[in-house]
């Protein structure tokens, strides 16, 4: 694994422009694409509750987004290292966001990872191991909010 400083480039362009820009706060289209390098476009506007279209995803789905994938791999990573074979893992999380007038912000993130092991596999360092994933989480180390985990462990009947 490389240490040291790594950079993202995204580029996120406005695609809203319905004929005459930003006249009013509802003549223009919320919408947008975000690149980076070679990967697949992905079709970005605001929630739908500032106007933006439900279909595409939005900085609060992305963060919430980043914030389970970032633990998923950790804990991937930890569990094969600790020789605790994942055959499934599916987080259902939900972040919490409070639109003030003044300051907006997240409130916290709760992740609900359904882990699914190997049968003769360790439960209880598998759940363990997800409070190692959050200590090394960048995306967790890097918010303002807390970051729950409520995991649920299964043994799969292999």
């Amino acid at each position: 694994m490389a240490y040291g400083e790594h950079k993202y480039k995204v580029s996120v362009q406005w695609t809203g422009n319905r004929g005459s820009g930003t006249s009013a706060y509802r003549d223009y289209g919320r919408d947008h694409v975000i690149a980076a390098g070679n990967k697949p476009e992905l079709p970005g506007s605001s929630d739908a509750a500032f106007l933006g279209d439900a279909k595409r995803w939005n900085p609060e789905d992305l963060l919430v987004a980043s914030a389970s994938a970032c633990h998923q791999l950790w804990y991937l990573h930890l569990c094969a290292d600790a020789g605790i074979v994942v055959t499934a893992y599916r987080d259902n999380a939900e972040g919490t966001m409070l639109d003030d007038p003044e300051q907006g912000r997240f409130s916290q993130i709760v992740l609900r990872p359904h882990v699914v092991i190997r049968a003769g596999g360790d439960a209880e360092l598998a759940a363990h191991l997800h409070h190692v994933a959050h200590e090394k989480c960048y995306i967790a180390n890097s918010v303002n909010f807390p970051i729950l985990c409520e995991p649920v462990i299964e043994t799969d009947g292999h």
